[in-house]
């Protein structure tokens, strides 16, 4: 087994040597602007997912997130069950972009807490939705919790997790505007 560690040492040096590379493959460029802070990446991730009835640039969306990012939104069932989906970029693009085809979508954030520890930031970010620009009341309410990753001089989107609101489970108030955070 001593004989063989420098081997897998090696061996794993190489496959994580190559992963920016594979990243490159199969990642849009990113706009430098979208990814250079926490900021600027969640922002642009709002951006992209928010418009009128219509189409959504899903190059932009795929070059904020890591090749192996998923998207998880939790919900109930018609049991009443909490239940979740985990989809791909691919698959959340072509999902939502059925939807977002035929109605507007605009998801604002409007308070936000982070954890960060080396090169992994942790955001709870709480959201409002709306369908259309001017509403003046949202339709949903809720949080998403977003993993987000340091790596090769830029920011990356790893995981969304969310939860929207319900009567049963209101977000707490550490989580909306005004708070200082749990």
């Amino acid at each position: 087994m001593r004989a063989a560690l420098p081997f897998l040492f090696s061996l794993c040096i190489s496959l994580l040597a190559s992963v920016p590379a594979m990243w490159a493959q199969e990642t849009p460029e990113a706009d430098p602007a979208d990814v250079a802070s926490v900021d600027a990446i969640i922002a642009a991730l709002y951006d992209v997912i928010s418009g009128p009835a219509g189409s959504r640039d899903w190059d932009r969306f795929r070059s904020l997130t890591t090749p192996s990012c998923r998207l998880t939104p939790t919900y109930m069932d018609s049991t009443g069950a909490s239940v979740y989906r985990t989809w791909t970029t691919d698959e959340y693009a072509e999902f939502a972009g059925r939807y977002f085809e035929q109605n507007g979508f605009f998801e604002v954030e409007i308070a936000r807490t982070t954890e960060r520890y080396g090169n992994v930031m942790h955001a709870f970010s709480t959201y409002v939705s709306y369908h259309n620009a001017d509403d003046e009341e949202p339709f949903q309410r809720g949080i998403n919790s977003i993993q987000i990753l340091w790596s090769q001089g830029r920011w990356w989107i790893h995981s969304i997790l969310w939860q929207p609101e319900h009567d049963n489970l209101p977000i707490p108030d550490d989580y909306l505007p005004g708070s200082d955070g749990p």
